[in-house]
């Protein structure tokens, strides 16, 4: 061997030597089994970094006698990749239908590995727009850099083949491989585009993000007012078993609830304070007493954020609140 053939052959060793850590690094999924057809992932407690992945959200999948239903695809395409190699572990039944809980990165990012094997994507109507926005671009963009490799230059927004549309709130009922499902409109609670998936033969429901287990929710922007409501009629269905988009599944979630049903009802309480005084948020934020959830996973990265977007919430439904001007006297 010369010397520039022995110098490339080193070249080729070390860059190999320097791909394989993130190709191998890529997490081994393990399915959760929940009851006799449905089965889970179950993401880090965290928020999406390089150390988890961006495996730091929930999905799981129902076998039926004609195939296989997936509920959310994670937040990278190796998570979908790895999805897909997890449930060829427990069944032989092809992926047919992949459903989306909503359009926020860590739960369709995946869904490349699903639309290249030919499974058929269905989500809501509502998430279409979320797709060509600026912020879909920018949260891509930053996904880029922090969670490079797993997430880079070929990571596609994959659409759906069918977006659904809940005429007047109904549900939507349908059967596939023997089993009854039903798809739940809860849009405008966490996300423009929440749905969940009940599981009827097996009382099972997929929840998205509208109830996280055991941990603080990411609240954003989103209107809790709207999420409380959503979570009563989560309560409704009394299911047995819910899982959660983040954290532990529950077999008691009339119970499990509570923590993310406290947690937004604490906000609105202290934020509504704070808007009603006239005190500005930082003054108002350094002054709360938040022990009551300061011990739960992902207090530190989202509690503050979650704090400012109800602040806001609240401006705006304090003004929705006051008589126009002009109107007469109540």
């Amino acid at each position: 061997m010369n010397f520039a053939t022995s110098t490339i052959a080193c070249l080729c060793a070390a860059l190999l030597a320097h791909a394989a850590p993130a190709a191998a690094a890529t997490p081994v999924l393990v399915p959760i089994k929940v009851s006799p057809h449905v089965y889970y992932f179950h993401g880090d407690s965290g928020m999406a970094d390089a150390a988890n992945q961006g495996f730091m959200s929930n999905a799981g999948f129902v076998v039926t006698r004609d195939g296989v239903l997936v509920f959310d695809a994670l937040g990278t395409p190796a998570l979908g990749e790895a999805m897909i190699k997890a449930i060829r572990k427990v069944t032989p039944q092809p992926v047919r239908r992949v459903i989306v809980s909503h359009y926020h990165a860590d739960h369709f990012y995946g869904l490349q590995a699903f639309k290249a094997r030919g499974a058929q994507i269905w989500a809501h109507e509502q998430g279409r727009s979320y797709l060509s926005s600026d912020m879909a671009a920018t949260r891509l963009a930053q996904r880029k850099q922090a969670l490079a490799p797993w997430v880079n230059d070929a990571t596609r927004l994959t659409g759906a083949d069918r977006w659904l549309s809940f005429a007047g709130g109904k549900s939507i009922a349908f059967e596939m491989g023997g089993m009854r499902f039903r798809i739940i409109d809860m849009s405008g609670a966490h996300a423009p585009d929440d749905i969940m998936l009940a599981v009827d033969d097996d009382k099972v429901l997929f929840a998205g993000d509208l109830f996280f287990g055991g941990r603080i929710p990411f609240v954003g922007e989103a209107d809790s007012r709207v999420w409380l409501d959503a979570l009563e009629r989560m309560l409704a269905l009394a299911p047995q078993a819910a899982i959660p988009g983040h954290g532990e599944l529950s077999r008691a979630p009339a119970t499990d609830i509570a923590l993310t049903r406290d947690y937004l009802t604490f906000l609105r309480r202290v934020m509504g304070e704070a808007v009603a005084e006239l005190t500005p948020f930082d003054e108002a934020y350094g002054k709360i007493d938040w022990s009551a959830f300061d011990k739960y996973p992902a207090f530190a990265q989202a509690n503050r954020l979650n704090a400012y977007g109800t602040y806001l919430l609240m401006e705006r439904e304090s003004l929705q609140q006051q008589p126009h001007p002009g109107a007469p006297p109540p």
